[in-house]
């Protein structure tokens, strides 16, 4: 048994979500499986258990090729670990597998036939179908004729059928089928099937004028099929506010303009009858602008109309929300408050900075007239920095502006 294998868990884990027993599972999965159990005994043909001379080599070799080792190691690798399908059957077959590679190798040397159709009974040998793998349907080509496929084949699925190719029906796929006529052949084998002119189900040959039958949506005329143009008969059925739209071998029903209530074609221009909020102008239903034309379009207070296709809304005028279905003044600041000094000139702020650095050296001069050395100190050297100040361009500048009043 298979029960130390490195990959023991991994089988585990598929063998408790699987619920589908060994009967059901697909031929495909068998076949796949198979193949890659075939792949393993070839890249594992020349290995051996390692030795030291060559006679040792050959003896292991011999032990090797049918040891339980080379099995593990084939298996180990038949199916990738995402392939839920091919691990879910492995782990159910383990004791089959066992006895091929230990005691039927040699008498049934295709593992695919031994152990997909023999064995478990999920697939049929080729040209078979079903439970029972009946024969499929054959002909002079083989299965179908050799111009279709037999429906389950190689499965224990299907009923036989043939599914013929393109162009070809019947019971062995040996007729034309519609829309295709059978060529001329050169020699005494059945000719091929080819396809007739669009508008044909039966003709002669390729050309729009060969037709024998038309068609739905088409009508013959002369061997050719003509388009029935349903839009002018009572042959289309179109739902309301549609119009009916002739195409080759058939019709569609497009959706009416906007400003129609139904119509008989694209555009304002073809409306039977004006929806609400449209009125008919020449031979167009053109928008009403409600706006204009109403005396009170917008009756409630500080509102303002806008006009729009088949209709009106009414909003709040600029400057105006609506609180409650009223518009009311929206008193909400619309931008940042302005600081103190905004509104100042720069001379303004110059003569201000001046009259507050006045102020300061006086309380300076009060103090270091009372004897206090520190203010004293810094008294004199306010003073000194505002000669400075005095004596520089901006200084001349300033009072220049003072004397003549600016």
């Amino acid at each position: 048994m298979w029960c130390d294998w490195s990959s023991l868990p991994l089988l585990v884990l598929v063998w408790e979500l699987s619920v589908v027993r060994v009967e059901t599972a697909p031929c495909q999965t068998c076949h796949k499986l198979t193949d890659s159990f075939i792949k393993g005994l070839e890249v594992t043909s020349s290995k051996n258990f390692g030795g030291g001379n060559t006679a040792w080599e050959e003896e292991k070799l011999a032990k090797y090729a049918r040891s339980e080792t080379r099995l593990l190691e084939i298996v180990e690798s038949a199916c990738e670990k995402t392939d839920f399908e091919c691990n879910q059957l492995l782990e159910q077959i383990e004791d089959q597998v066992e006895t091929w590679w230990f005691h039927r190798q040699q008498e049934a040397p295709d593992l695919f036939d031994w152990l997909c159709i023999e064995e478990l009974r999920l697939c049929c040998p080729p040209g078979r179908y079903g439970p029972q793998c009946k024969e499929c349907l054959s002909g002079p080509g083989g299965v179908c004729g050799g111009l279709g496929r037999c429906e389950g084949e190689g499965t224990r699925l299907g009923d036989g059928g043939c599914v013929c190719d393109p162009g070809y029906s019947g019971q062995l796929c040996q007729n034309c089928g519609d829309g295709y006529y059978r060529e001329k052949s050169s020699n005494h084998s059945t000719a091929a099937c080819a396809a007739c002119y669009h508008s044909c189900n039966k003709c002669l040959g390729p050309q729009d004028y060969k037709c024998l039958n038309c068609k739905p949506g088409w009508i013959l005329h002369d061997n050719k099929c003509i388009d029935t143009d349903e839009c002018g008969t009572e042959l289309a059925r179109c739902p309301t506010n549609t119009y009916c739209h002739n195409t080759d071998g058939s019709y569609e029903c497009r959706g009416c303009d906007q400003a129609c209530v139904g119509c008989m074609g694209s555009g304002p221009a073809r409306c039977k009858k004006c929806a609400r909020g449209y009125r008919l102008r020449g031979s167009k239903c053109i928008d009403i602008d409600e706006c204009s034309e109403r005396a009170i379009a917008c009756p409630g207070l500080n509102e303002a109309c806008t006009n729009e296709e088949g209709s009106f809304h009414c909003d709040c005028a600029q400057g105006f929300i609506r609180r409650d279905s009223i518009c009311v003044e929206n008193k909400l600041p619309t931008g940042p408050e302005k600081g103190l000094f905004d509104d100042m000139t720069e001379d303004e702020v110059l003569v201000l900075q001046q009259m507050f650095f006045g102020v300061v050296i006086c309380a300076l001069a009060t103090l270091a007239a009372k004897g206090d050395m520190v203010f004293t100190a810094i008294f004199i050297g306010g003073v000194a920095a505002m000669a400075g100040y005095w004596f520089t361009e901006k200084g001349d500048y300033m009072l220049d502006g003072f004397l003549k009043g600016r």
